[in-house]
Formats: structure tokens, C-alpha cells, sequence
């Protein structure tokens, strides 16, 4: 570092992006996410008109409040794998048995989108695991080396290890 060299000042976006990707890194972000977004098309798909000129066709099934409860569930999930990440496994098997669910209630899980969603999401959840903290990973205990000393005929310590199979060349 020389003379001229100076520390360059973070900036407020720098400082907020790095806060940003340290508290994703704690917690299963992206399968909290994507279970967060199947919600949206159970929810929104089953109560939806379409037209298709004059003739309306309408999405609504007998249990659009069953594709409801699904939704706001699955964002339910998606949040508490972002803001619980003690209860990942519990929250990502009960997205994909929502997600299994939705695809009887909810038009085929809302047209296949909210399901496979929801599949990913809730496999990334139960998947992920908190990573050990650098300090921890330091301290583990080495391996033994796989060369091992050990005293011949006349008392000299001689290396035998593993590449000749622990026998003597004499």
C-alpha cells in the first residue's frame, strides 16, 4: 500500500448490500422465496376471470377458499423459513404437501406454476443447513498423517507409510 493509496469510503448502498447478503446467508433465502412466489399464483389464479372476446370464462372452482387458504399458507411458510430458520424442515415439508395439495384444489396447483414453486422451494428448505462459523472451522481436530513412524531391527526410527504398503526394501 503506498503513499496515495487511500481506503475508498463504502457507500450506503455498498454498506446495505453487504448487510443484505450476510442475512441471506443465514437462512434459506432462495427456498423461502420461491415458496413465497407459489403462493401467489394459488391464491390469485382459481378467483380470476379471463375473456377471450365476448365469451368470459371464469377460473373460480367450489374450493377457491381451500386454493385461498393454500396461498396465504405458502406465504406463511416462505416467511417463516426466512425469519425461522429453526423450523426449515417443518416448513419445507409442509410446502411440498401444500404444493401436492394445491394440485387437487387449486386448477392443477394453479396450471403446474404455484406447484413446481412450491416443490423447489419447500426441497431448498429442508435441504439447507447453517454453515459452521469460520472460528469453529479452524479449530477442528487434523487427520493423522498416513505415514507412520515406527522403529526397525536396530532401533533407528524409519518412515514406512503408505505408498509401499509398509514393507522394507532390504
Amino acid at each position: 500500500m503506498s503513499v496515495d493509496t487511500r481506503p475508498q469510503q463504502i457507500s450506503s448502498f455498498g454498506r446495505a448490500r453487504r448487510s443484505f447478503r450476510e442475512w441471506r446467508w443465514q437462512r434459506p433465502f432462495w427456498g423461502g422465496l420461491w415458496t413465497l412466489l407459489a403462493g401467489f399464483p394459488i391464491m390469485y389464479i382459481p378467483y380470476q376471470t379471463m375473456t377471450l372476446g365476448d365469451l368470459h370464462i371464469r377460473m373460480a372452482t367450489t374450493a377457491g377458499a381451500g386454493s385461498l387458504i393454500i396461498g396465504v399458507l405458502l406465504v406463511v411458510l416462505g416467511l417463516t423459513l426466512w425469519f425461522q430458520q429453526q423450523s426449515r424442515i417443518f416448513a419445507g415439508v409442509a410446502a411440498i404437501l401444500l404444493a401436492l395439495v394445491s394440485l387437487v384444489v387449486s386448477n392443477f396447483g394453479a396450471f403446474l406454476v404455484g406447484f413446481l414453486l412450491a416443490l423447489v422451494g419447500g426441497a431448498l428448505g429442508v435441504s439447507w443447513a447453517p454453515g459452521r462459523p469460520a472460528a469453529a472451522a479452524a479449530a477442528r481436530p487434523q487427520p493423522e498423517p498416513a505415514v507412520s513412524l515406527s522403529k526397525d531391527d536396530n532401533g533407528a526410527t524409519g518412515a514406512t507409510g503408505a505408498t509401499d504398503g509398509g514393507h522394507r526394501a532390504d
